[in-house]
């Protein structure tokens, strides 16, 4: 089993980046926000990796951080979800978003994300929520508040990305004397119409 790797990035491609490691090339599948975090960065680089093996072919998965790969490995556990799957889930919401979406059952959150749908959603829930529970207690408190995941809920649901949901939320919440749901929502559609 291959835990990580540290090398320098010979390439980048859509998806993945070829990591140099005494001149053996590692091609390894990233999520976007790594791949986006990994830049141009000329010095070495560390991604912790889970190594998938097929019949046909050996495939290794990077992340930035060990939490990304436990969510990663998690994800993966569940029925029907490959690590296409699970990567294309991390490139599209946060972790701390995506456990408090499994702890609170909501659905709509998962949905959004393309590539799932109500039956994975379910799923997901049924199969990860006392799993995620115990995992991410002290991460889902500390990284999204209830008005906060509230506000970022009702804007998915009005057919915001989670990302856009997210940022526009976290942006406006810290302008605010009382963050209720409505206020954040409110300043919230209000900076999302001025993109």
């Amino acid at each position: 089993m291959i835990s990580h790797i540290y090398g320098e990035i010979a390439h980048r491609g859509e998806s993945f980046v070829v990591i140099d490691v005494g001149g053996i090339g590692y091609q390894v599948n990233v999520t976007q926000p790594a791949l986006a975090e990994l830049g141009d960065r000329k010095e070495k680089v560390k991604l912790y990796t889970h190594l998938q093996v097929r019949e046909d072919a050996l495939m290794l998965y990077g992340f930035t951080s060990p939490s990304e790969l436990e969510m990663f490995k998690l994800l993966i556990s569940v029925t029907r979800v490959g690590p296409q799957i699970a990567l294309n889930i991390l490139s599209q919401i946060r972790i701390e978003e995506l456990a408090a979406a499994i702890i609170n059952e909501d659905e709509k959150v998962l949905t959004r994300i393309s590539g799932v749908g109500p039956k994975n959603a379910k799923r997901l829930i049924l199969e990860l929520r006392d799993k995620m529970k115990k995992k991410m207690e002290g991460v889902v408190l500390a990284g999204v508040s209830s008005a906060n995941y509230d506000a970022v809920s009702a804007l998915v649901s009005l057919g915001f990305t989670q990302r856009e949901a997210k940022e526009a939320v976290d942006a406006v919440a810290a302008g605010l004397k009382e963050p209720t749901v409505q206020a954040l929502v409110k300043a919230a559609l209000a900076r999302l119409k001025e993109r």
